[in-house]
């Protein structure tokens, strides 16, 4: 009832500040009736209007079947246009192929591809689930001559489905909100496999009439639920069953009962739940130097910022835990050498995060808008939960340092920003990124940089109770004399543990004549804080290095037949507990067509592959994925048909993905059961298709 009324609360306010702008648009514009002979270039310079067909707002005629729609993200001005696209069936999931996943989607997933956490200050420690959260920085900012509403619909076998919806339309010129939805839920193929996540998101952007003052209000909630089952006891049972029997199979956790079937039970009794709240309002008031443009029998004023306070306010709740409501003693004991006594087994982290943040931006070039220098300072509040009453806050106060500047003619961009905590438990931590970028027209692009992080371990690792290990009894952590350390059962060596640092050199080249895109990724890391088996963490005081390099490339085959290749290699140099595939690598031969005008066909082939290597296995108890050395995982190419159609603004995407289980031997027959491993226990499943749309609508 408490998070119901917040909730109220916060849409009440929302529709009060809309009302409030509109209603202000309304009688301020009354007065200015010569505002829509005014428009801007690119670099936010006014000019004078010749023809409103290039006016993003212009008013429609309401017959007219089109629109113009653009979005930025959130702290970027580049603009992007609407996808629509329909020659990757991807696309509309989730998951990226870079990524894989414990064998159903929506469970805990990891990037094939050595990307360490860049970022500094607090960090509660849980990631598995991150790519299926909604985040500040994947908010966008639309602007759209017509209200639009995107719908998307996907199912699968086993009853999987995914939903999602997006709504924005622009109130007048100023104001601009954005409502979306997103839920992804399968009962999987396995038995405790069944999955629940859903997100989110509300946005309202306004700027007032003179100019001088904006805001920005966010609410973003995440609900990751995923069951655990610690994946199959015996890898030989899966050779005598079908797609129709691998719900029999023994797994290594969720007792009888535990796990639902169904699409419409949403209860997790065995495994992750992952959720987190959060509220972002920014607003800022400009100072800067009026100016005017005289058009055929008028005077616009205008409004050039040179001085801008900006104040941010963020409070955020997290809740991470893992629970067995019907833990089996026997099962824990044996693969996990856990003593599991309570009629529950339950580790539980909650934290909640307040930030306020003041920022004062400088623009030296009036006619340059993309052209700042930013200073920040705030004070973030914590407070953590770790259950059995014990509690504690922390104080951090940090401050920041930002300089953007793309060049008028747009063929340099600048960015160099710092980050560093002054005073606090996280004292020292700093982050520092400085990019530099270069566009020639119709030659491509290049950019190149570097970034450097010192920061505290996640506090999932702080778990030493003076100077010792932490112990259990009955499935609770004891208490001893420790005030500040995580509810989940991590066990360290006792010692004291460095700040990691980790350096990152970076390029990206881009050819579009040649349609070819190749990146470059250099990391060098000390102290890595990393998880060596279900329950134990450790800290690697040594020094490694890992060089990546990605290519994607398109190729026209013929009129209709294109070849779309992607591939990265990655080495590791050091003694660095990190094991990931030298190559992974995705092909995708496709035929397109335009048939009817309106019709648009996209069908093919999809084929990923990914050396055989020694993956990561994953504990549900913490919630982490984990190095292994001992288990190699080495698979077929992943392989898959799509068909896939456009017609006007509708979507279908079709696809009956793992082909390369297909098996025949002459005990067993036929059968699509030759299955992939992505971690140790944890297998895939036999041929499985999926099909949805996505529906444009324009009102």
């Amino acid at each position: 009832m408490k998070v119901a009324r917040v909730i109220t609360y916060i849409l009440l306010l929302v529709v009060f500040l809309i009302g409030g702008i509109k209603a202000s648009a309304q009688v301020v514009g009354s007065g200015n009736a010569n505002a829509a002979e005014v428009t801007y270039d690119n670099q936010g310079r006014p000019i004078k209007k010749t023809d409103q067909s290039g006016d993003t707002l212009k008013h429609r005629d309401g017959s007219e079947d089109s629109i113009t729609i653009s979005f930025r993200y959130y702290d970027s001005s580049h603009l992007h246009k609407m996808d629509s696209s329909i020659n990757d069936f991807n696309k509309i999931s989730p998951l990226p192929f870079t990524y894989t996943d414990l064998g159903n989607m929506g469970t805990p997933a990891r990037s094939l591809l050595f990307a360490p956490r860049m970022t500094t200050g607090w960090d509660a420690g849980f990631h598995s689930m991150d790519v299926f959260r909604w985040t500040l920085e994947g908010t966008r900012y639309f602007t759209s001559t017509r209200p639009y509403t995107s719908l998307g619909y996907e199912m699968g076998a086993n009853s999987e489905q995914w939903i999602d919806i997006l709504h924005t339309q622009n109130r007048n010129s100023r104001v601009n909100f954005a409502i979306e939805f997103r839920l992804t839920n399968s009962p999987g193929a396995y038995k405790n496999q069944n999955t629940n996540n859903s997100n989110v998101r509300f946005n309202v952007a306004s700027q007032s009439k003179n100019k001088r003052y904006s805001y920005n209000l966010i609410f973003i909630n995440n609900a990751m639920n995923a069951s655990a089952n610690g994946g199959i006891v015996d890898d030989e049972s899966l050779t005598s069953n079908g797609l129709s029997g691998l719900n029999s199979i023994s797994t290594r956790l969720g007792g009888s009962g535990s796990g639902s079937r169904s699409p419409f039970n949403t209860s997790i009794s065995t495994g992750n739940k992952f959720s987190d709240r959060n509220i972002y309002f920014r607003h800022s008031f400009d100072f800067g130097q009026k100016d005017s443009i005289v058009g055929d029998s008028t005077v616009t004023m205008l409004f050039y910022p040179r001085l801008r306070i900006e104040h941010l306010l963020q409070y955020s709740g997290y809740n991470y835990q893992y629970i067995d409501a019907n833990p089996v003693a026997a099962d824990y004991l044996n693969y996990y050498d856990y003593l599991a006594t309570n009629d529950t087994v339950r580790f539980q982290d909650k934290w909640t995060e307040f930030n306020n943040m003041l920022a004062v931006y400088m623009y030296p070039d009036k006619k340059n808008q993309w052209q700042y220098l930013k200073l920040d300072g705030g004070l973030q509040a914590l407070k953590g939960n770790f259950g059995n009453g014990f509690s504690r806050n922390f104080n951090n106060i940090y401050v920041g340092a930002e300089y953007r500047n793309r060049t008028k003619n747009q063929k340099w961009e600048l960015e160099a920003l710092g980050k560093l905590y002054v005073t606090g438990t996280y004292v020292g931590n700093y982050s520092a990124f400085v990019s530099l970028k270069r566009n020639v027209q119709n030659v491509g692009s290049l950019e190149v940089g570097v970034q450097n992080v010192n920061r505290t371990p996640s506090f999932i690792y702080n778990t030493t109770v003076n100077g010792g290990n932490l112990s259990f009894t009955n499935g609770v952590a004891d208490a001893g004399s420790y005030t500040a350390k995580s509810n989940f059962p991590v066990l360290t060596d006792g010692s004291d543990w460095g700040k990691e640092n980790i350096t990152k050199i970076f390029g990206h080249l881009y050819i579009p004549k040649l349609k070819l895109d190749l990146t470059g990724n250099y990391f060098f890391y000390t102290n890595y804080t990393y998880f060596n088996n279900f329950f134990s963490a450790a800290q690697s005081s040594g020094a490694f290095n890992v060089l990546q390099i990605g290519a994607e490339k398109e190729t026209s085959l013929s009129k209709h037949f294109k070849w779309y290749f992607e591939v990265y290699v990655q080495t590791k140099a050091g003694n660095g507990p990190v094991n990931v595939p030298t190559v992974l690598m995705r092909n995708r031969i496709g035929y397109e067509a335009n048939f009817f005008k309106n019709l648009f066909l996209a069908t093919g082939i999809e084929a990923r592959y990914f050396t055989p290597y020694k993956a990561d296995n994953y504990s549900p108890f913490t919630g982490q994925f984990f190095y292994q050395n001992d288990v190699q995982i080495s698979n077929r190419p992943d392989i898959s048909y799509y068909v896939n159609f456009r017609i006007t603004r509708f979507r279908f995407f079709g696809q009956v993905s793992n082909l390369n289980t297909m098996n025949y031997s002459k005990s067993a027959g036929f059968g699509f059961n030759k299955y992939n491993f992505y971690a140790p226990n944890y297998s895939g499943t036999g041929t499985w298709i999926r099909f949805g749309f996505k529906w444009m609508f324009i009102n």
